[in-house]
Protein backbone atom coordinates (compact mmCIF):
# COMPACT_ATOMS: atom_id res chain seq x y z
CA UNK A 1 0.00 0.00 0.00
CA UNK A 2 3.26 2.14 1.06
CA UNK A 3 5.39 1.63 -1.96
CA UNK A 4 7.14 5.17 -2.33
CA UNK A 5 9.77 3.49 -5.04
CA UNK A 6 8.04 5.77 -7.59
CA UNK A 7 7.92 8.68 -5.81
CA UNK A 8 11.54 8.62 -4.70
CA UNK A 9 13.04 7.59 -8.39
CA UNK A 10 10.76 10.53 -9.79
CA UNK A 11 12.40 13.16 -6.79
CA UNK A 12 15.91 11.77 -7.69
CA UNK A 13 15.33 12.55 -11.30
CA UNK A 14 14.66 16.26 -10.50
CA UNK A 15 17.52 16.34 -7.97
CA UNK A 16 15.84 15.92 -4.76
CA UNK A 17 17.55 13.22 -3.38
CA UNK A 18 18.13 15.08 0.19
CA UNK A 19 14.48 14.88 0.91
CA UNK A 20 13.72 11.26 -0.11
CA UNK A 21 16.54 10.72 1.96
CA UNK A 22 14.13 12.45 4.61
CA UNK A 23 11.38 10.72 3.26
CA UNK A 24 12.65 7.57 3.73
CA UNK A 25 12.99 8.26 7.44
CA UNK A 26 9.72 10.07 8.10
CA UNK A 27 7.34 7.92 6.39
CA UNK A 28 7.91 4.81 7.99
CA UNK A 29 7.85 6.05 11.15
CA UNK A 30 4.44 7.89 9.95
CA UNK A 31 2.57 4.64 9.27
CA UNK A 32 4.21 3.25 12.88
CA UNK A 33 1.56 1.10 13.69
CA UNK A 34 2.39 1.03 17.23
CA UNK A 35 2.00 4.38 17.43
CA UNK A 36 -1.54 4.58 15.87
CA UNK A 37 -4.13 2.77 17.38
CA UNK A 38 -6.94 2.98 14.40
CA UNK A 39 -4.21 1.97 11.61
CA UNK A 40 -4.80 -1.64 11.55
CA UNK A 41 -8.65 -0.98 11.65
CA UNK A 42 -8.18 1.97 8.46
CA UNK A 43 -5.68 -1.06 6.28
CA UNK A 44 -8.40 -3.49 7.48
CA UNK A 45 -10.99 -1.25 5.69
CA UNK A 46 -9.12 -0.79 2.50
CA UNK A 47 -8.68 -4.53 2.09
CA UNK A 48 -12.06 -4.99 2.16
CA UNK A 49 -12.03 -2.72 -0.78
CA UNK A 50 -13.02 -4.84 -3.96
CA UNK A 51 -9.99 -5.18 -6.89
CA UNK A 52 -11.45 -4.42 -9.59
CA UNK A 53 -10.62 -2.61 -13.08
CA UNK A 54 -12.67 0.73 -13.59
CA UNK A 55 -14.29 1.08 -16.56
CA UNK A 56 -14.21 4.84 -16.86
CA UNK A 57 -12.39 7.85 -15.41
CA UNK A 58 -12.90 11.25 -14.81
CA UNK A 59 -10.33 13.41 -12.94
CA UNK A 60 -11.13 16.78 -15.61
CA UNK A 61 -14.67 17.73 -14.46
CA UNK A 62 -15.03 15.45 -11.07
CA UNK A 63 -13.19 13.19 -9.04
CA UNK A 64 -15.17 10.02 -10.19
CA UNK A 65 -13.46 6.28 -10.75
CA UNK A 66 -15.66 3.61 -12.14
CA UNK A 67 -19.30 2.88 -12.82
CA UNK A 68 -21.78 0.94 -11.15
CA UNK A 69 -21.88 -1.75 -13.31
CA UNK A 70 -18.18 -2.76 -13.03
CA UNK A 71 -19.05 -4.46 -9.58
CA UNK A 72 -21.35 -7.20 -8.51
CA UNK A 73 -24.03 -6.90 -6.13
CA UNK A 74 -21.46 -8.23 -3.54
CA UNK A 75 -18.68 -5.83 -4.20
CA UNK A 76 -20.78 -3.18 -4.24
CA UNK A 77 -21.62 -3.81 -0.88
CA UNK A 78 -17.84 -4.70 -0.14
CA UNK A 79 -17.12 -1.12 -1.31
CA UNK A 80 -19.63 0.86 0.84
CA UNK A 81 -18.75 -1.07 3.73
CA UNK A 82 -15.13 -0.61 3.52
CA UNK A 83 -15.23 3.15 2.51
CA UNK A 84 -17.93 3.80 5.82
CA UNK A 85 -15.23 2.71 7.55
CA UNK A 86 -13.08 5.60 6.58
CA UNK A 87 -15.58 7.42 8.25
CA UNK A 88 -15.06 11.07 8.39
CA UNK A 89 -14.86 11.84 5.02
CA UNK A 90 -14.43 15.84 4.90
CA UNK A 91 -12.90 16.44 1.39
CA UNK A 92 -14.97 15.77 -1.43
CA UNK A 93 -17.23 15.06 -3.15
CA UNK A 94 -16.31 11.81 -4.98
CA UNK A 95 -18.36 9.41 -7.35
CA UNK A 96 -16.88 5.76 -6.71
CA UNK A 97 -18.44 2.58 -9.24
CA UNK A 98 -21.77 4.58 -8.63
CA UNK A 99 -21.36 5.17 -5.18
CA UNK A 100 -21.64 9.31 -4.31
CA UNK A 101 -19.60 10.10 -1.40
CA UNK A 102 -21.15 13.26 -0.25
CA UNK A 103 -18.26 15.00 1.90
CA UNK A 104 -18.68 17.47 4.64
CA UNK A 105 -17.07 20.44 2.21
CA UNK A 106 -18.02 20.86 -1.44
CA UNK A 107 -14.22 20.95 -2.16
CA UNK A 108 -14.99 20.89 -5.84
CA UNK A 109 -16.67 24.44 -5.65
CA UNK A 110 -13.35 26.29 -3.98
CA UNK A 111 -11.96 24.20 -7.45
CA UNK A 112 -14.38 26.15 -9.53
CA UNK A 113 -13.70 29.71 -7.70
CA UNK A 114 -10.28 29.07 -7.88
CA UNK A 115 -9.28 27.81 -11.27
CA UNK A 116 -9.29 30.44 -13.41
CA UNK A 117 -7.07 32.47 -12.09
CA UNK A 118 -4.18 30.13 -11.89
CA UNK A 119 -1.24 28.94 -14.40
CA UNK A 120 -2.22 26.21 -16.46
CA UNK A 121 -1.33 22.98 -14.73
CA UNK A 122 -0.35 20.98 -17.63
CA UNK A 123 3.11 19.51 -17.32
CA UNK A 124 4.17 21.09 -13.96
CA UNK A 125 5.12 20.19 -10.38
CA UNK A 126 2.59 20.45 -7.84
CA UNK A 127 2.46 20.82 -3.99
CA UNK A 128 -0.83 20.83 -1.87
CA UNK A 129 -0.08 21.79 1.28
CA UNK A 130 -2.60 20.78 3.74
CA UNK A 131 -4.07 18.34 1.23
CA UNK A 132 -6.64 16.36 3.65
CA UNK A 133 -6.91 13.11 1.29
CA UNK A 134 -6.41 14.66 -1.52
CA UNK A 135 -9.55 15.76 -3.34
CA UNK A 136 -7.39 18.47 -4.97
CA UNK A 137 -4.77 16.67 -6.06
CA UNK A 138 -6.84 14.44 -7.85
CA UNK A 139 -8.03 17.71 -9.75
CA UNK A 140 -4.68 19.05 -10.28
CA UNK A 141 -3.81 15.71 -11.85
CA UNK A 142 -7.04 16.11 -14.41
CA UNK A 143 -5.56 19.39 -14.88
CA UNK A 144 -2.40 18.22 -16.65
CA UNK A 145 0.34 18.21 -13.55
CA UNK A 146 2.97 16.33 -14.30
CA UNK A 147 3.52 14.98 -10.82
CA UNK A 148 1.43 16.01 -7.67
CA UNK A 149 2.38 15.71 -4.24
CA UNK A 150 -0.21 16.51 -1.32
CA UNK A 151 1.16 16.72 2.57
CA UNK A 152 -1.34 16.46 5.14
CA UNK A 153 -0.58 15.38 9.20
CA UNK A 154 -3.68 13.60 9.60
CA UNK A 155 -3.67 10.03 9.27
CA UNK A 156 -7.22 8.82 8.47
CA UNK A 157 -7.32 11.46 5.44
CA UNK A 158 -3.66 9.71 4.24
CA UNK A 159 -5.88 6.35 4.56
CA UNK A 160 -8.99 7.79 2.51
CA UNK A 161 -6.71 8.64 -0.26
CA UNK A 162 -4.98 4.97 -0.28
CA UNK A 163 -8.57 3.55 -0.50
CA UNK A 164 -8.94 6.24 -3.75
CA UNK A 165 -5.47 5.07 -5.17
CA UNK A 166 -6.43 1.37 -5.20
CA UNK A 167 -9.94 1.54 -6.24
CA UNK A 168 -7.78 4.13 -9.36
CA UNK A 169 -6.32 0.38 -9.59
CA UNK A 170 -2.94 1.56 -11.24
CA UNK A 171 0.41 3.85 -10.89
CA UNK A 172 0.06 7.37 -10.96
CA UNK A 173 2.07 10.62 -10.57
CA UNK A 174 0.31 12.22 -7.13
CA UNK A 175 0.85 11.23 -3.91
CA UNK A 176 -0.76 12.30 -0.52
CA UNK A 177 2.08 12.47 2.48
CA UNK A 178 1.55 11.94 6.15
CA UNK A 179 3.60 15.39 6.63
CA UNK A 180 3.00 18.56 8.06
CA UNK A 181 4.70 21.48 6.90
CA UNK A 182 7.31 22.15 8.95
CA UNK A 183 8.50 18.22 7.96
CA UNK A 184 9.66 20.06 4.44
CA UNK A 185 13.34 20.29 3.84
CA UNK A 186 13.42 24.19 3.92
CA UNK A 187 14.06 26.10 0.47
CA UNK A 188 13.95 22.60 -1.74
CA UNK A 189 12.43 25.47 -4.47
CA UNK A 190 11.35 22.38 -6.26
CA UNK A 191 7.79 23.28 -7.34
CA UNK A 192 6.37 25.04 -10.16
CA UNK A 193 2.67 25.56 -8.39
CA UNK A 194 2.42 25.37 -4.44
CA UNK A 195 -1.43 25.54 -3.00
CA UNK A 196 -2.10 26.18 0.42
CA UNK A 197 -5.78 25.92 1.40
CA UNK A 198 -6.98 26.47 4.73
CA UNK A 199 -3.83 26.57 6.32
CA UNK A 200 -2.47 29.91 7.33
CA UNK A 201 -5.04 30.77 9.54
CA UNK A 202 -3.78 27.58 11.40
CA UNK A 203 -0.13 28.74 11.58
CA UNK A 204 1.16 30.30 14.61
CA UNK A 205 3.16 32.56 12.86
CA UNK A 206 1.54 33.44 9.21
CA UNK A 207 4.52 35.08 8.18
CA UNK A 208 6.87 32.06 8.72
CA UNK A 209 3.93 30.10 6.69
CA UNK A 210 4.30 32.42 4.01
CA UNK A 211 8.37 32.07 3.59
CA UNK A 212 8.25 28.57 4.01
CA UNK A 213 5.71 28.40 1.09
CA UNK A 214 7.97 30.87 -1.03
CA UNK A 215 10.51 28.60 -0.50
CA UNK A 216 8.97 25.48 -1.78
CA UNK A 217 8.87 27.41 -5.20
CA UNK A 218 11.06 27.47 -8.20
CA UNK A 219 11.91 31.10 -9.59
CA UNK A 220 8.94 31.65 -11.72
CA UNK A 221 6.85 29.88 -9.68
CA UNK A 222 3.27 30.54 -8.62
CA UNK A 223 1.34 30.25 -4.96
CA UNK A 224 -2.17 29.88 -4.66
CA UNK A 225 -3.17 30.64 -1.36
CA UNK A 226 -6.37 30.82 0.28
CA UNK A 227 -7.46 31.33 4.03
CA UNK A 228 -9.98 32.97 6.03
CA UNK A 229 -9.83 36.52 6.32
CA UNK A 230 -11.97 39.76 8.10
CA UNK A 231 -13.22 42.69 6.45
CA UNK A 232 -11.18 45.96 7.25
CA UNK A 233 -8.47 48.03 6.09
CA UNK A 234 -4.43 47.82 5.91
CA UNK A 235 -4.06 47.07 9.96
CA UNK A 236 -7.06 44.84 10.61
CA UNK A 237 -6.16 41.31 12.31
CA UNK A 238 -8.91 39.14 13.79
CA UNK A 239 -6.93 37.39 17.22
CA UNK A 240 -9.25 34.95 18.51
CA UNK A 241 -8.67 34.77 21.92
CA UNK A 242 -9.65 31.29 22.89
CA UNK A 243 -11.78 29.57 20.23
CA UNK A 244 -13.20 30.72 16.63
CA UNK A 245 -15.85 28.72 14.64
CA UNK A 246 -15.38 26.21 17.80
CA UNK A 247 -11.95 25.53 16.10
CA UNK A 248 -9.00 26.01 19.17
CA UNK A 249 -6.32 26.08 16.42
CA UNK A 250 -7.24 29.39 14.87
CA UNK A 251 -4.45 32.40 15.29
CA UNK A 252 -4.61 35.25 12.61
CA UNK A 253 -7.64 36.37 10.77
CA UNK A 254 -6.07 39.27 8.68
CA UNK A 255 -7.95 41.54 6.39
CA UNK A 256 -7.24 41.10 2.42
CA UNK A 257 -5.18 44.04 2.22
CA UNK A 258 -3.07 43.42 4.83
CA UNK A 259 -2.76 39.55 3.70
CA UNK A 260 -1.14 41.34 0.46
CA UNK A 261 0.92 43.44 2.37
CA UNK A 262 2.28 40.38 3.94
CA UNK A 263 3.19 39.12 0.96
CA UNK A 264 4.87 41.90 -0.18
CA UNK A 265 7.22 41.85 2.59
CA UNK A 266 8.17 37.91 2.17
CA UNK A 267 8.97 39.17 -1.50
CA UNK A 268 6.07 37.92 -3.58
CA UNK A 269 5.44 39.31 -6.87
CA UNK A 270 1.79 39.94 -9.08
CA UNK A 271 -0.15 39.42 -6.05
CA UNK A 272 -3.82 39.43 -7.21
CA UNK A 273 -6.75 38.94 -5.05
CA UNK A 274 -9.23 36.66 -6.99
CA UNK A 275 -12.32 35.78 -5.07
CA UNK A 276 -13.56 36.72 -2.05
CA UNK A 277 -16.15 34.03 -0.24
CA UNK A 278 -18.61 33.80 2.90
CA UNK A 279 -18.52 30.11 3.43
CA UNK A 280 -22.23 28.83 3.65
CA UNK A 281 -23.92 25.93 5.05
CA UNK A 282 -24.49 24.51 1.96
CA UNK A 283 -20.46 24.65 0.93
CA UNK A 284 -20.16 22.94 4.40
CA UNK A 285 -22.32 20.63 6.16
CA UNK A 286 -22.87 17.22 7.87
CA UNK A 287 -23.49 14.32 5.58
CA UNK A 288 -24.35 10.63 5.71
CA UNK A 289 -20.33 10.26 5.38
CA UNK A 290 -19.82 13.46 7.91
CA UNK A 291 -21.97 12.71 10.50
CA UNK A 292 -20.44 15.19 13.20
CA UNK A 293 -21.24 19.06 13.79
CA UNK A 294 -20.23 21.33 11.13
CA UNK A 295 -20.37 24.77 9.94
CA UNK A 296 -24.46 25.58 10.77
CA UNK A 297 -23.66 24.37 14.53
CA UNK A 298 -21.01 26.74 14.89
CA UNK A 299 -22.87 29.76 13.91
CA UNK A 300 -24.96 31.85 16.45
CA UNK A 301 -28.10 30.34 16.04
CA UNK A 302 -29.95 33.64 15.84
CA UNK A 303 -26.97 35.66 13.84
CA UNK A 304 -25.48 33.55 10.49
CA UNK A 305 -23.45 36.54 10.47
CA UNK A 306 -21.54 35.50 13.48
CA UNK A 307 -19.84 32.48 14.58
CA UNK A 308 -21.29 30.75 18.13
CA UNK A 309 -18.43 32.73 19.57
CA UNK A 310 -19.99 36.12 18.43
CA UNK A 311 -17.22 36.74 15.83
CA UNK A 312 -17.33 37.61 12.22
CA UNK A 313 -18.64 34.00 10.71
CA UNK A 314 -16.23 32.41 8.21
CA UNK A 315 -15.02 34.56 4.65
CA UNK A 316 -12.45 32.94 2.77
CA UNK A 317 -10.11 34.75 -0.01
CA UNK A 318 -8.18 33.74 -2.78
CA UNK A 319 -4.90 35.20 -3.70
CA UNK A 320 -2.51 34.21 -6.28
CA UNK A 321 1.09 35.73 -6.53
CA UNK A 322 4.05 34.20 -7.77
CA UNK A 323 8.56 34.67 -6.92
CA UNK A 324 11.39 35.78 -9.07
Amino acid sequence: MNDYKLLYQALESLGASAWVQLLSEQLPAAFDERTHGDLLKWKAAIDELPNVKPSRVNLRDAVSIGESVDLSEQQLQQLVRGLQKLHPWRKGPYRLFGVDIDTEWRSDWKWDRLKPHIAPLQNRMVLDIGCGNGYHCWRMLGAGARLVIGIDPTLLSVMQFQALRKLYGADLPMYVLPLGVEQLPAEMRLFDTVFSMGVLYHRRSPIDHLLELKGCLRPGGELVLETLVVEGGADTVLFPESRYAQMRNVWFLPSCDLLMAWMRRCGFKNIRLCDVAKTTVEEQRSTEWMRFNSLKDFLDPQNSALTCEGLPAPRRAIVVACID
